[in-house]
């Protein structure tokens, strides 16, 4: 076992000296220790084992899930819940760190993954907010901590993948489980983003008027549609 992890050590910082990307050398790194600390045998298992791993069923919820957020990305609800959130919320001071939080929660419902997330909302609220007087970096924080709640509320892959792995786990008890903690976050990242937005007199005279709030609903209700037709299906219909 001692020589396995020298090998995997010395590969990897070697791979790294000339030069090979992080992921390849992890990857060359793992491969020299498995073959230096496992015999013949043992090798020929490996195979079998992983693909008894993933194997099952309801993983296919993972890619299906990063398919839906795509999906409404490239549909632009994206933007339109941008819009929607900004006739909620109206023009004051640190409101467009509330729009970010808030579309990063509900998409965040949308996919599952905080990733995808957080690129959806950054290619559309960072421009709006540095030209609002935000700092980029400040911008990219508030909409990077908000992707963040996509990890519990549902449907969220990390749930996912501890309802498939642990016995007996129930994946609709986790998905209710991670809802309230999820919008429980949310609120707990907007309440300093708007204290540290008035602190520092980020967009003190927004530039950006109220959208006419009765248009909008119609073109965001498929965001919060997919997550109640989600639920739906969780609650009324088969669920794995």
């Amino acid at each position: 076992m001692i020589t396995a992890n020298l090998v995997l050590v010395a590969v990897f910082l070697l791979l790294l000296i000339v030069g090979t990307p992080i992921g390849v050398a992890l990857g060359l790194a793992g491969f020299a220790a498995i073959g230096v600390g496992l015999d013949v045998n043992a090798l020929q298992s490996v195979a079998q084992i992983t693909y008894n791993s993933i194997s099952k069923y309801p993983l296919i919820a993972i890619p299906l899930f990063v398919l839906t957020g795509v999906v409404f990305e490239r549909a632009g609800v994206a933007a339109k819940l941008v819009t929607f959130m900004q006739a909620i919320v109206g023009p004051r001071s640190g409101g467009l760190t509330l729009v970010a939080v808030l579309v990063c929660m509900i998409l965040g419902g949308m996919s599952g993954s905080g990733p995808a997330d957080a690129a959806a909302v950054a290619t559309i609220m960072i421009p709006s907010m540095q030209k609002a007087g935000y700092p980029p970096a400040f911008s990219a924080s508030v909409i990077a901590a908000g992707a963040t709640t996509a990890i519990l509320i549902p449907p969220s892959l990390a749930l996912v993948i501890y309802g498939v792995l642990v016995p007996g786990a129930d994946l609709r008890a986790l998905f209710a489980a991670g809802l309230v903690p999820g919008i429980l976050a949310g609120c707990a990242i907007m309440l300093p983003a708007l204290w540290l937005s008035r602190k520092h007199g980020f967009e003190v005279y927004s530039t950006q008027t109220r959208p006419p709030f009765c248009r909008r609903p119609w073109g965001a209700w498929r965001g919060p549609f997919g997550q109640l037709y989600f639920f739906g299906g969780c609650g009324r219909g088969p669920s794995p």
